[in-house]
């Protein structure tokens, strides 16, 4: 089988960036859309809410990374990318349309979090990702298109704790005098699982139509503040404040193979990603 080729909405978002370092050696045919200048050689520039598929061509699959962050936009529109990702996959003949979502939709549930759980989204981002997977999963069934929502957990370097700028950080301390624990990828093992599950994707592998994204185990922010050289500086944890946010990821590592998350080793793949051109 030749290489996949891949089209990837939203491609200028801190997650593209990543991919393009990572891919370079990849066995993947990426096609990176941009809604406008600047954007490098190659790439393809539409708006997917008002040009539909654009100058694309067929394509494998679609990975979908647009979306509204947090505080940068209505939360809303994550519904309206979505569905104009499924349109364009049905329109290019994509064989499946991955959608990213987030372990906000899950809100302070199990120790461990689960696919299957129930949602209780806790934030306006969360309830939009929320509301989006839903809205995307009924418009998929009506196309009879296979999709599959990636519950991204804390990606380092497109975080809020490594990403931010400064050497000074600021921690919750919750009663029992601990930080708060979160579930982590790196970015070059992000960029290698999406990779297989483009190429799983592509050749039309069962795949579930939802899947949990980071690596085993969860990691203190404390230690990757320390690992990452930083000060910390402890306030105590406001009410509503999540301590422990654990994403099992049995489906995923069924999947492709992960190395549990370490503190230095998410430092060193963030660092490596700061040094490398995209």
């Amino acid at each position: 089988m030749s290489a996949p080729r891949v089209l990837i909405l939203g491609a200028s978002g801190r997650i593209g960036a990543m991919l393009r370092k990572h891919w370079r050696d990849a066995d993947l045919h990426p096609v990176w859309q941009y809604r406008g200048l600047p954007a490098p050689a190659g790439s393809v520039i539409f708006d997917p809410l008002q040009d539909g598929a654009g100058p694309c061509g067929p394509v494998d699959v679609v990975l979908a990374l647009s979306g509204v962050v947090p505080g940068r936009g209505d939360p809303g529109l994550n519904s309206a990318l979505a569905l104009a990702a499924l349109e364009i996959g049905e329109a290019l003949g994509a064989r499946r349309v991955f959608l990213t979502s987030s372990a906000a939709v899950y809100g302070p549930g199990a120790q461990r979090l689960r696919e299957e759980d129930p949602l209780y989204p806790v934030s306006d981002y969360g309830r939009a990702k929320a509301e989006m997977e839903r809205a995307a999963h009924l418009r998929a069934a009506v196309l009879s298109l296979s999709v599959t929502t990636l519950r991204i957990g804390n990606v380092a370097g497109a975080d809020a704790l490594l990403g931010q700028a400064g050497m000074a950080r600021r921690l919750d301390q919750f009663a029992d005098g601990q930080g708060p624990r979160r579930s982590y990828i790196g970015p070059r093992v992000l960029a290698d699982v999406l990779a297989e599950l483009v190429q799983l994707g592509a050749r039309g592998a069962d795949l579930p139509d939802c899947l949990n994204i980071a690596q085993p185990g969860a990691v203190a922010m404390e230690d990757l503040c320390r690992a990452a050289g930083f000060t910390i500086t402890w306030q105590p944890a406001p009410e509503g404040a999540i301590a422990s946010v654990l994403m099992d990821v049995s489906r995923l590592s069924a999947l492709v193979a992960m190395p549990e998350a370490r503190a230095e080793a998410l430092v060193a793949e963030w660092r490596a990603d700061q040094g490398a051109a995209a």
